[in-house]
């Protein structure tokens, strides 16, 4: 797991908990674009899943998959598809392809887990609707930065609580490391990534709905632009946006791609959670020019000002409840509504962004 490069970034849980015993749930990874599938893969097989085949067109992607998973290549998608042991197929492809993986996924009878984002456009969303309508079958959606950071899942378990009162606002930051050299070129192509908001403000708006017990949300402003990596025309290395949820909760957050070399981890992400009775700031990936570990969780309120730090301490429950609510048709890891609902606020997000007019900058400058 490489803490300068996040795509690349696969946490591993310390805290074990399989849910299903060996040969119970068996899955295929469709797909290796974009490293999360590592991190897809840990969270299923530590749950207890059982990682039985992996497919990508490209067999040096294959090849490097099975340094760290071997002997499970399959010769096609289609021989994934057609394998009736299979329960669910996991996907990292490019983001405009992950649609198509889902819904031939659901038609042979399989789950799907999606790394986000999981659409790029609404007709895709809709599309996958009607899917899990029509089939019963789960579409989960890999948000790693609540669902694979011990810190964001202590913050929501306080929350519960009742530790800080009812939510007023959350404010998040996701800032990333580009590593232009070491990217494909469709990184650079909002058509098939589907723009910043789209892919990393995924993660944002996901722990804003998770964080204030929302069900929906307004995008009342949101902005694009492209700052440094200018010799990319239509890249975007920066994009914020304003949301009010449905219960009145509001939330800001920005995410950009201009973390500087000189950070001990690939990006500096962070939300603050504020109160009627307190707040919550979590330091997810560093604490910067303290500590260079992860899951840094603070917290203030009528009785205490705390620094807690959860590596270890919570482990990755998502994963083990994913399982149990493919096997049982239960929604106790996440509703299929929220998941989706995540997904088409980041769209619109995306879609109603006004574009920064920026000036041509030397690299450097």
């Amino acid at each position: 797991m490489s803490k300068n490069d996040g795509m690349n970034y696969a946490p591993k849980g310390t805290k074990i908990s399989r849910v299903v015993e060996k040969g119970e749930f068996p899955f295929a990874a469709i797909g290796l674009d974009h490293g999360h599938i590592y991190g897809m893969a840990n969270g299923l097989i530590e749950a207890g899943g059982e990682l039985k085949f992996v497919y990508d067109s490209d067999p040096r992607k294959v090849q490097r998959f099975c340094e760290t998973y071997p002997g499970v290549v399959a010769a096609s998608k289609e021989e994934i598809f057609n394998d009736p042991s299979i329960k669910l197929i996991a996907s990292a492809s490019i983001p405009k392809d992950r649609v198509t993986i889902g819904l031939e996924a659901l038609d042979h009878g399989k789950h799907y887990f999606a790394d986000k984002p999981a659409f790029t456009k609404l007709e895709q969303l809709e599309k996958a609707r009607v899917k899990v309508v029509e089939t019963g079958l789960k579409w989960g959606i890999y948000y790693g930065e609540r669902l694979h950071n011990e810190g964001a899942l202590f913050a929501g378990q306080l929350i519960e609580e009742g530790a800080i009162g009812k939510v007023v606002q959350v404010m998040g930051t996701g800032p990333h490391r580009a590593n232009p050299k070491a990217r494909p070129g469709w990184f650079f192509d909002p058509e098939y990534y589907g723009g910043i908001l789209c892919d990393i403000g995924s993660h944002q708006i996901e722990q804003f709905l998770s964080f204030a017990g929302a069900k929906d949300a307004e995008v009342l402003h949101s902005k694009v632009g492209n700052y440094h990596f200018q010799d990319y025309e239509k890249f975007e290395d920066f994009g914020d946006a304003t949301l009010v949820a449905d219960n009145g909760t509001t939330f800001y957050f920005r995410v950009d791609w201009l973390t500087p070399d000189g950070l001990g981890t690939w990006g500096d992400g962070r939300v603050i959670i504020l109160g009627t009775d307190g707040y919550i700031e979590v330091r997810k990936y560093i604490d910067i020019a303290q500590n260079n570990t992860s899951n840094h969780l603070y917290l203030v309120n009528h009785q205490v000002e705390q620094h807690i730090e959860c590596s270890g301490k919570v482990g990755f429950p998502f994963f083990g409840d994913f399982i149990l609510d493919c096997l049982n048709g239960t929604e106790n890891a996440m509703t299929q509504e929220h998941a989706f609902k995540a997904a088409e606020l980041c769209i619109v997000a995306q879609n109603k962004a006004m574009r920064i007019k920026t000036e041509k900058q030397e690299i450097g400058s």
